[in-house]
């Protein structure tokens, strides 16, 4: 797709920027006040030793950024395909009218909002697990990371494939079941899309991609479940970009 329509790429990687630009400067602001942060967050320490105070409000002020940062991991996703979903649209219809025996319709708002709404009640559940899980004695340290990457890329699949899905009329308890069904795949797709933002940059660079991705996953995830009960063949696979008949510079 990046060598097929660069135009409509790079158009998808302005929200991703914008997002990553706020988050950045939120923490920035956070560590310049650090110190009146874990003041704020402890009064009932003023009257303690220095020693015990400092080591409180210390503790404090790292906890708020350290939450704040967990968060931004798993809503970076949500805030991006909200801020950006005009971009992310036609990045999909691209792809689904590349790979043909689908026409995209027009999607429902209220009900896009409404699931917007629950992936980041959802996000910020995970975040805070993935938060409870790092402050365990011992564990801690590597179980956080693994259960966030787990969490992480399994929301990420299920906000990726969304779009898609509901274009074919499914509603969440279809959309679950089928990823529940092809669990290996989903959090193949959604762990390493994750991994990748992690990266310096990435998230700009990849989220593009990660829309083309999805729409390939859902596809697959579709003729799968068609196949096991016996249905239509298996829709063609990602190599039907690349043999997609050709459009004109402007039609991007």
């Amino acid at each position: 797709m990046w060598r097929r329509r660069p135009g409509v790429m790079a158009l998808g990687m302005v929200p991703a920027a914008i997002v990553a630009a706020l988050v950045i400067a939120v923490v920035v602001v956070l560590g310049a006040n650090f110190a009146g942060i874990g003041a704020w967050l402890t009064p009932f320490a003023e009257s303690w030793g220095e020693n015990e105070r400092e080591l409180v409000r210390g503790a404090a002020g790292t906890l708020v950024v350290v939450g704040l940062l967990v968060l931004a991991f798993y809503t970076f996703t949500t805030l991006t395909l909200l801020v950006g979903d005009p971009f992310y649209e036609r990045i999909w219809r691209r792809a689904e009218t590349d790979l043909g025996d689908f026409a995209p319709a027009p999607l429902g708002f209220w009900r896009s909002v409404g699931d917007a709404i629950l992936l980041v009640l959802r996000a910020i559940g995970y975040g805070l697990t993935t938060l409870a899980v790092g402050l365990i004695p011992v564990v801690g340290a590597i179980a956080g990371p693994v259960v966030g990457a787990l969490l992480g890329g399994h929301l990420i699949a299920r906000e990726l494939t969304q779009r898609p899905f509901q274009a074919r009329g499914m509603g969440r308890d279809a959309r679950r079941g089928l990823l529940r069904g092809s669990r290996a795949r989903e959090l193949g797709f959604g762990v390493m899309t994750q991994l990748t933002f992690l990266i310096p940059g990435g998230a700009i660079i990849v989220m593009p991609a990660a829309v083309v991705g999805s729409t390939l996953l859902a596809r697959e995830l579709l003729a799968r479940a068609d196949a096991r009960a016996g249905g239509p063949p298996e829709t063609r696979s990602g190599r039907a970009l690349d043999s997609a008949p050709g459009r004109s510079a402007a039609a991007d």
